[in-house]
């Protein structure tokens, strides 16, 4: 497979399934790096969810475009000798699975390195590679619950149950995101000194990295607002309090600083649908008060308190004012005249809607593509743009093993007879297209 981009001339063996990695994959191929996938005979779980097509499910070709697949069963000692046969002509070795799993395997970092020792290795975990936590399995809904996200977005069904985070897996997204980080910056420390390197990351990490200021500890905030506010939690947790009431809890403590203000920042219901505002700063609020003819918010001159009750209760009737001035007109119109105050505002679409939006084409972020199975494919690209080497997505993704003769051959130096002798035995998976 060749390819251009900043990455090209990089090697990626990748160990991966379900999200996390696989995405960081994803992005590495995009910037130019191979990318071989090392599948199990059956393939990456993630290939038969929802698919309609056997093993081609729409969330696997999205994780995997742009690579090559290899098919090996690493339980078997002839798998691994394969791998090991491969590594002088790898740069970097990814992996998403269960700590401890890579041992188990034998392509843990301290093994592989054996056969390249400036190999850069890139391990995501669920809780990281120590602690009480490590050892344990996890999963984006996992890290979600226990780093906070889960609770911070506040979402309950009609039960008054817990609501994961539904829109994407976040924790996953963001560690693939960290992943790939990791390796583009080991690559570049191993071209200045010629040195290989372990890079760990984990889906907890990811999830506490997009908190930082929640999870953050400062003295005159934590006293005043944070302290109370987790002191109440434990005690209502302690003596069996419904979600309801905890969320009520932290709801109250987050949102009195900002109450005056949340009618600036957040969602409302026009004549044909729901737009956003997200003024932030004094002159986007300025403007929606120009646009509004608001005249009478007092909230951003000096010396005001948002947590004085009397301008909390202003902050409750400013915001009932806008859902009713906001209901006259439609998406468009509030869009344009927001817009032109320089306010921040965004109609809410369905994701679904974006791969023909105007400015998404114009951006870039789309590209067109041909599958074997379902023809051709318009699929989201690199959220990077580069000047000299911009990153481009390589192709489709692959079919179990359909690369598996091409990489053996190539890089491992095996022959017909030998693939083919591997194959009867259940070493390898061939894509028989």
């Amino acid at each position: 497979m060749s390819a251009s981009g900043p990455l090209a001339g990089v090697r990626v063996l990748e160990f991966s399934q379900i999200v996390s990695l696989p995405y960081a994959g994803v992005l590495l191929a995009d910037l130019g790096a191979d990318v071989i996938k090392v599948e199990a005979l059956a393939g990456d779980p993630h290939r038969h969810r929802g698919a309609i097509v056997p093993d081609e499910s729409k969330r696997f070709q999205s994780l995997n475009r742009g690579k090559r697949s290899l098919a090996v069963d690493l339980r078997q000692a002839a798998g691994r000798d394969l791998i090991y046969r491969l590594m002088p002509s790898i740069d970097v070795v990814t992996i998403n699975f269960r700590l401890g799993a890579s041992e188990r395997l034998g392509v843990d970092y301290e093994t592989l390195r054996k056969h390249r020792p400036d190999v850069i290795y890139c391990e995501l975990t669920g809780f990281g590679n120590r602690g009480p936590m490590a050892y344990r399995a996890a999963t984006d809904v996992v890290a979600s619950a226990y780093s906070g996200l889960t609770f911070a977005d506040m979402k309950m069904d009609q039960e008054g149950q817990p609501v994961q985070l539904t829109a994407i897996s976040l924790a996953d997204y963001v560690a693939g995101f960290s992943a790939a980080l990791g390796v583009a910056s080991a690559l570049r420390h191993r071209e200045v000194t010629g040195e290989g390197q372990r890079v760990d990351t984990s889906l907890l990490a990811a999830a506490l990295s997009v908190q930082d200021t929640v999870v953050m500890r400062e003295p005159l905030h934590d006293t005043d607002v944070r302290d109370p506010m987790v002191e109440r939690l434990q005690e209502a947790r302690g003596r069996g309090a419904p979600y309801p009431e905890l969320i009520d809890i932290y709801a109250g403590a987050r949102a009195a600083a900002r109450s005056a203000f949340r009618c600036y920042y957040r969602a409302y219901q026009v004549a044909d649908g729901h737009i956003v505002l997200g003024a932030l700063t004094k002159p986007g609020r300025d403007g929606v008060r120009r646009v509004l003819g608001i005249t009478d918010d007092p909230s951003d001159e000096p010396g005001f308190d948002a947590r004085e009750p009397a301008n909390m209760a202003l902050g409750d009737e400013l915001l009932r004012r806008l859902e009713r001035l906001l209901r006259d007109r439609t998406m468009a119109e509030w869009t344009d005249l927001f817009a032109a105050e320089g306010v921040p505002v965004s109609p809410i679409h369905a994701p679904e809607e974006l791969s023909d939006d105007p400015q998404v084409e114009a951006i870039g972020m789309m590209s067109t593509i041909e599958h074997p199975v379902f023809g051709t494919q318009r699929v989201v690209g690199s959220p990077l743009s580069m000047s000299v080497t911009p990153p481009a997505v390589q192709g489709p993704s692959p079919r179990i093993g359909e690369h598996t003769d091409e990489v053996l051959r190539d890089l491992g130096g095996l022959g017909t007879a030998d693939l083919a002798r591997l194959s009867e035995a259940g070493v390898i998976g061939r894509f028989e297209g």
